[in-house]
């Protein structure tokens, strides 16, 4: 057998076994949530006709062609029975790219489709696309909105760096075909922006987080909230921070909004992600709150901390320190599957419920933004625990 055939069978080989592994819950956990052994998807999960050429005579040694580098930050919903990720694959060029991924079980056995998204551009061609949220939306539509970065046009030509970011809308029925609409505009950069699955007072609702640069958030508060007449040419006219940053807390850099909220009976559930700075850098956490049912725009309960950090083999990857979320899915009998990216490189599953994670959002202690108030908090905890002793 010659290098080409011995190559092509056993990196196939070992592409499938990686596709079919069983993934395992992990316990005893922290009761509010099970981690999974195994992530869910990695650059070794996209298609091997995707990164390698296969033929044998125009690609001799069966090398790759096309080089994935990670699959993260990808959008989630529950379509045809199937649990579908939109998925950011990111080629070793650093370019990001949508693609579908599908699973019958929400939580192995991950397969990408064929092809990648092929998403239409604006007037204004995009550089890179990437941590696309999934709306399945009153209207009847499917909108993905996502984060469309390009040069700074203002930038001096020897600055490489600069850029600037918008959010990009784009709708469809069956993931394959897209309809491009305008971007949103607004008086800031937005990344994170994020669309309510329901009508507010007969206007499309959607969550933001401005901000003075690509990076730096500067004057930008928090997480946003702002009502746009029409998705088609939306607009940014009013904003209100409804989820503020906090010194000395997770989210004292900045916070986004991660997937759309859940709707519950005692009111809309969130899942968003939270900076700080700390000595290895930036350290992204995730956080739970919510907000009234009828007011969306109203909060009524937010634990303090993070609801989720990175752990183990979580914390290495391209960016260390890194959890982020824009996707999960609560199926009808209350199960509630949190897809989750760590470190800018691969994706995992967390599965919990509505009941548990309302439990946890409405009977954790809120930050009392001191040491104290986290003593009386523990010491609160210890006295009642006393009493039942």
């Amino acid at each position: 057998m010659n290098l080409f055939k011995k190559r092509l069978e056993a990196v196939t080989n070992e592409h499938e076994r990686l596709i079919t592994r069983k993934n395992e819950a992990v316990f005893p956990g922290n009761g509010i949530f099970e981690r999974y052994k195994y992530p869910v998807l990695t650059g070794a999960h996209t298609p091997v006709f995707w990164r390698y050429d296969m033929s044998s005579e125009t690609n001799p040694y069966f090398m790759e062609r096309f080089g994935i580098n990670g699959t993260f930050n990808a959008g989630a919903i529950k379509w045809e029975g199937k649990y579908l990720l939109l998925v950011r694959v990111e080629g070793n060029d650093r370019k990001s790219f949508f693609a579908v991924a599908e699973s019958r079980s929400g939580i192995d056995n991950f397969r990408f489709w064929d092809f990648p998204v092929r998403m239409p551009e604006t007037d204004v061609p995009d550089t890179n696309v990437y941590d696309m949220r999934l709306t399945a939306h009153d209207d009847g539509w499917i909108y993905g909105l996502f984060c469309t970065e390009r040069k700074d046009p203002d930038a001096h030509k020897d600055d490489m760096t600069a850029a600037v970011a918008a959010a990009g809308i784009a709708r469809t029925k069956d993931f394959i075909n897209w309809e491009r609409l305008p971007d949103l505009l607004s008086c800031s950069q937005q990344r994170n922006v994020v669309l309510h699955p329901e009508f507010v007072n007969g206007k499309y609702a959607l969550y933001t987080r401005p901000q003075d640069g690509f990076i730096n958030t500067g004057k930008g508060c928090g997480i946003g909230w702002t009502l746009v007449d029409d998705i088609t040419q939306a607009v940014v006219k009013e904003e209100k921070i409804i989820n503020a940053r906090h010194y000395h807390t997770i989210k004292e850099l900045k916070n986004g909004e991660g997937p759309p909220p859940l709707k519950t009976a005692k009111g809309w559930l969130h899942l968003a992600h939270g900076v700080r700075h700390c000595a290895a850098g930036l350290r992204y956490v995730l956080y739970l709150y919510m907000t009234d049912l009828e007011q969306p725009d109203r909060l009524i309960a937010e634990p303090a901390g993070h609801f989720m950090a990175p752990m183990d083999d979580e914390r290495m990857g391209d960016v260390s320190n890194v959890l982020f979320s824009n996707g999960w899915i609560a199926d009808d009998d209350g199960t509630v599957y949190i897809y989750y990216a760590s470190c800018d490189t691969r994706m995992h599953v967390a599965v919990s419920s509505v009941d548990r994670l309302l439990d946890y959002c409405l009977h954790t202690a809120p930050d009392g933004f001191s040491s104290a108030s986290s003593v009386d908090t523990l010491t609160e905890i210890i006295n009642r625990n006393e009493k039942i002793s």
